[in-house]
């Protein structure tokens, strides 16, 4: 379990948290999302020892990063969002050298290096160098790295980010596996579709601070469907009529998102078409974790 209560960190005079506090629990996978720089990062190296609160503290399964930092992080496997190796080394001699850090002997170390770097997808570049590795394969080296110790809890920021649709999906059968398994897992992603499908719960964050946490059933139950109109010849004036049937309108390159339409989709089509406006497509979706995403994040500012 991991258990965030009440830190705060500035950076001069700016205030990267204040005051955050939230949980992840056993067998619970819970999304962490917000803007770039609100706080997201900073929370997350904080949570696994990197870099200290100035107030407050992080509990991995009962142990203080603050205060019994080298037993917390023995509990916790972490991949952070630009994983930095040594480059000249390779992948699987490096590996043996982190494993070395919880006390593994060279022979078991290369043993399970061999078996997590297949895991992971790694299995034919286990002598190639790791400045030679993409940022994906570097996302799937620190991966295999994060389980080395078996940990109950992960905390992965922003993984997905240059994993290709494999890593992607791999990154989803492994979270789904540690929930089944009863660990604890938090990521954070701008990914809002892969949170949505894998998180049990979101904590949303914004300039520093927690400004709300919901079940994936609440965020279920206040989405409202959305109707997609692609326009070739999009303009303000067409956004303009479209916030006439609903008070969220988004534009998206040549689309009009409209949010909980107080009307049918035939009756703000035909109005465009009379305005003169040539409609490509329409579609209904059921709107999802962005539309609330915008919301949260648009009533915190």
């Amino acid at each position: 379990m991991i258990s965030i209560d009440k830190i705060s960190k500035s950076f001069g005079r700016f205030k990267a948290l204040d005051n955050v506090s939230f949980d992840v629990r056993n067998g619970e996978v819970v999304g962490f999302v917000g803007p770039n720089g609100a706080g997201k990062t900073t929370t997350i190296r904080i949570c696994v020892g990197v870099l200290p609160p100035d107030s407050g503290d992080v509990l991995i399964d009962d142990y203080s990063v603050t205060r019994d930092k080298r037993n917390a992080s023995r509990y916790v496997g972490w991949v952070p969002e630009i994983p930095i190796f040594e480059p000249d080394e390779s992948a699987l001699n490096y590996f043996v050298y982190l494993a070395g850090y919880y006390g593994m002997g060279t022979s078991e170390a290369r043993s399970l290096g061999r078996k997590l770097l297949e895991e992971v997808g790694l299995g034919d570049s286990l002598n190639k160098k790791l400045k030679n590795f993409s940022l994906g394969m570097k996302k799937r080296f620190a991966l295999a790295v994060s389980m080395i110790n078996n940990p109950d809890n992960f905390i992965f920021d922003e993984v997905l980010n240059g994993l290709d649709p494999l890593g992607v999906a791999f990154f989803r059968d492994l979270v789904k596996k540690f929930k089944k398994e009863n660990r604890a897992v938090l990521f954070s992603s701008h990914i809002l579709k892969e949170v949505e499908d894998l998180a049990d719960r979101v904590v949303f964050i914004n300039r520093g601070k927690v400004v709300k946490i919901m079940t994936m059933d609440e965020i279920k139950a206040s989405a409202k469907p959305v109707l997609v109109i692609k326009l070739r010849n999009l303009d303000s004036r067409a956004v303009d009529i479209a916030r006439g049937y609903s008070e969220n309108v988004r534009v998206e390159k040549d689309a009009i998102y409209i949010y909980n339409p107080k009307t049918e989709p035939a009756d703000i089509v035909e109005v465009l078409v009379r305005s003169g406006y040539k409609v490509e497509e329409t579609k209904k979706e059921e709107a999802s974790l962005e539309e609330i995403f915008f919301k949260v994040i648009g009533e915190s500012k």
